[in-house]
């Protein structure tokens, strides 16, 4: 694995399949100890069941022949009870197993997985196609993965059963030893084949998000309308059916190739069984042996079949689940690389005493060639309202992000009271951040809810909540709502859906809750509401505004296209193709005369013609 897309991958270590396999078996006995034990025992006392089958029909035999009924007796009733016994085992083994990892599939390794990727500083990794082809496949991993596990503990012990057996048979004939190249055969080359499909699914992963992605937008209730009004349906069927078609060809030519293995490696198998049979009766015609080793020797090859058909097909399973464990193992150590060379550990600080600064920031989104936001420097002094302003394209969301420590610069730094933003603790500023952005969530769960995940102690805080709403504005829709506040949202659930707008100001609300941020963001705000909301809306946030810079010393970010909205502030950047072209008041800015004074005049004719 390796961080920058545009180095060849590394494959996993030897000592991260091993980490691997020492993790999964005490989660497993930490999930469910009974069944952990009830696995290995089952599969334990598997191992001398064929054994036991041919020693006790070897008895039965050679007692008849010697006219020792006792013997004959004893030998039959015990192949009895072994023939019992390895069916009974067969079916509690498979049980257990069943319900082992589904406890821990279901239970463990999910959690652990969104866990680790929740965590992640940052959303570089999100817009990387490498990151989101591994998570596309881990997240339908994990019962691959447990299953997998065991699957190979299964087949170890199918292998020292298959010692077991080669060890009878070398007691009719060394020669038959042999036969353990033969009965390796399968295992090998089923190995080889399955590394070709394992390799088709990491090919085709991001074509199967695109697909995915194109059938959800013809299905999906919010592109429905311009769908129907374009006649577009026929057409996202087509693609998405094209896109799947490459994908299930390019899959399937994988299976073929590794069925092709299959057969080879079985084929040599059958060519070692067929020679075995002819030594061990060509040695019993020549009088070497006894009845009872012919019956041994036939009952050990013929059950070696299976054996190794067990064996392979625990085999697959552990080896079918590589191509799950691989871009797991991929994701675990992108996720430790980013913890290692991430978050700083500084706490960060009670109030704001200074402010914060950009000192020649440059930032380039990953594989492109023209910078965001380039030679960036700025000072924002504590308790500022500061408002960023420049046509679509100029850097205003990049800014913002890289505020909100989202993303790391490429150069320059960011500092908060003199210190590099990068040196702090990643949750620790995110505790202390509020943010309103334009691309917000829609989160379709109580509503009371969707408001109090801004402060996630306080989500439960009724009193906070209906504050919240004040702040922006929404109390009167809440009140129309069935349930008011307690109702469910999203009518794929079986709630109400709110409109555009009053999704925006469940954003804003939800941006509200936190009561002492150091750092208080609204991206496009208002951009689904109309002026008069607009007006009281900002009004109440510059408020808020000042009512923070008393209490933590907060600096208030304002991302708007509209420039009325921006003229209270106490400094203005204006942004022109990723560079700082100005920074003053409205009034400075506009005795300037320069570009903002520019789109000022532009708009306020506009809105005047209007």
């Amino acid at each position: 694995m390796t961080l920058d897309p545009q180095q060849p991958e590394v494959r996993p270590t030897a000592r991260e399949y091993a980490g691997l396999a020492r993790e999964l078996p005490a989660v497993s006995y930490r999930r469910a100890p009974g069944l952990t034990i009830a696995v290995l025992l089952t599969q334990a006392l598997s191992l001398v069941t064929v054994a036991a089958t041919a020693l006790t029909l070897r008895a039965a035999i050679n007692g008849a022949i010697a006219h020792d009924t006792g013997a004959a007796v004893a030998g039959a009733a015990g192949a009895a009870v072994v023939y019992a016994a390895t069916a009974a085992l067969g079916d509690l083994g498979f049980n257990v197993k069943g319900r082992l990892v589904d406890k821990v599939a279901v239970l463990d390794l999910p959690a652990s997985i969104n866990r680790d990727i929740a965590r992640l500083d940052g959303l570089e990794h999100v817009e990387r196609s490498d990151f989101l082809d591994r998570v596309n496949i881990v997240l339908s991993a994990p019962w691959a993965i447990v299953n997998g596990f065991w699957s190979a503990v299964a087949a170890l012990f199918g292998v020292l059963q298959l010692g077991i057996s080669l060890l009878l048979l070398g007691t009719v004939s060394p020669w038959l030893l042999l036969l353990v190249l033969f009965a390796a055969a399968p295992l090998w080359f089923d190995r080889q084949g399955q590394r070709r499909v394992s390799r088709a699914e990491t090919d085709t992963a991001e074509a199967v998000r695109l697909q995915k992605h194109l059938f959800d937008t013809a299905s999906e209730e919010a592109a429905a309308k311009e769908i129907r009004v374009a006649g577009a349906a026929g057409e996202l069927v087509r693609r998405q059916a094209a896109v799947w078609e490459a994908v299930a060809t390019h899959r399937f030519r994988a299976e073929m190739r590794a069925a092709a293995w299959r057969v080879s490696g079985w084929s040599l198998f059958t060519v070692g069984f067929v020679a075995a049979l002819a030594v061990v009766i060509h040695r019993t015609a020549d009088g070497h042996g006894s009845p009872g080793d012919i019956v041994l020797a036939i009952t050990v090859a013929s059950t070696l079949r299976g054996s190794v058909e067990a064996a392979v097909g625990r085999t697959t399973d552990s080896v079918a689940a590589q191509r799950f464990v691989e871009p797991y193992l991929w994701l675990r150590r992108f996720v430790a690389e980013r913890r290692t060379h991430g978050s700083g550990g500084l706490a960060t600080p009670p109030r704001l005493t200074e402010g914060i600064a950009f000192e020649r920031v440059s930032y380039r989104y990953p594989g492109t060639d023209r910078f965001a936001l380039e030679d960036v420097s700025f000072t924002i002094p504590a308790g500022t309202v500061v408002a960023i302003v420049g046509e679509y394209g100029s850097g205003k969301t990049t800014l913002v992000k890289l505020l909100n420590r989202f993303y790391r610069p490429d150069s320059g730094r960011i500092t908060v009271d003199g210190v590099d933003l990068a040196l702090h603790d990643g949750e620790g500023w995110h505790a202390r951040t509020s943010a309103a952005f334009q691309d917000f969530g829609r989160y379709r769960t109580v509503f009371s809810e969707t408001v109090g995940l801004g402060d996630l102690p306080h989500v439960d805080d009724r009193g906070r909540i209906a504050e919240a709403l004040r702040e922006a504005e929404a109390t009167g829709f809440v009140s129309r709502l069935p349930q008011g506040v307690d109702t469910r949202l999203g009518r794929a659930l079986g709630g109400v859906e709110l409109s555009e707008g009053q999704w925006q100001k469940t954003a804003l609300a939800r941006a509200t809750m936190r009561r002492e941020p150091l750092l208080f963001v609204l991206d496009e705000p208002t951009a689904s509401l109309d002026a008069p909301s607009e007006q009281e809306i900002f009004q109440r946030q510059m408020a808020r505004a000042r009512e923070l810079a008393e209490r933590t010393g907060a600096i208030t970010v304002i991302v708007s296209h509209r420039f009325s909205t921006v003229t209270g502030a106490d400094l203005i950047l204006v942004l022109d193709r990723g560079r700082l072209e100005e920074v003053g008041s409205h009034r400075e800015l506009l005795a300037l005369g320069g570009r903002y004074a520019e789109l000022y005049g532009i708009q306020a004719t506009a809105y005047a013609g209007s």
